[in-house]
């Protein structure tokens, strides 16, 4: 029994020590809100500063999920009829929408001289920050909040509700600060 427990012990030195060595990979998840930008600009100064007192993760990865393209349908007469340029359209507004969001995100992270991967997936936002940690290996996620109420978030959902619940690491829910009014 004292074996296993020493053994148990040296293996979680050993992967502890690894940690550290290689740092963590931490996931921002933006989108094209402000709280979204504010939490990559927390991270980075909190994780990625060169003054900063934790451990600097050996990656960032800045996230965007595509919202699920959604079929729009043009009655036409009798029928319904989807044009393939609409649907075409549409898609490559998706892109162009999410290139411009993580060019903003970018732009940030060259402000700060810090290398990032982005990752784009195309399904519901919570299900595929959830999917991206575990495909990753990502030790550390952070989202952004909307400051929903609670009943807005009883109805409605909410996106760091559902990754701080089902992401298998640990989540860093940042709320932007309240504005003055």
């Amino acid at each position: 029994m004292a074996e296993q427990e020493s053994g148990a012990t040296a293996e979680q030195a050993a992967a502890k020590m690894k940690a550290e060595e290689e740092g963590m990979r931490v996931m921002v998840a933006i989108d094209e809100s402000d709280g979204g930008l504010y939490a990559l600009s927390w991270t980075l100064d909190h994780f990625m500063a060169s003054s900063s007192t934790l451990a600097r993760p050996r990656s960032l990865i800045v996230f965007h999920a595509q919202q699920p393209f959604q079929q729009f349908v043009v009655p036409a007469g009798q029928g319904v009829f989807v044009s393939a340029s609409v649907t075409d359209s549409m898609r490559k507004a998706q892109e162009e929408n999410s290139a411009h969001v993580l060019a903003r995100a970018m732009k940030f992270c060259e402000e700060r001289n810090v290398i990032a991967e982005t990752l784009v997936m195309d399904g519901e936002p919570k299900e595929m920050i959830c999917q991206a940690v575990q495909q990753m290996s990502v030790d550390l996620v952070v989202v952004g909040s909307r400051g929903l109420g609670k009943f807005k978030r009883a109805f409605l959902g909410s996106v760091s509700d559902y990754v701080a619940h089902h992401a298998k690491c640990p989540v860093v829910i940042v709320k932007p600060p309240k504005e003055d009014h």
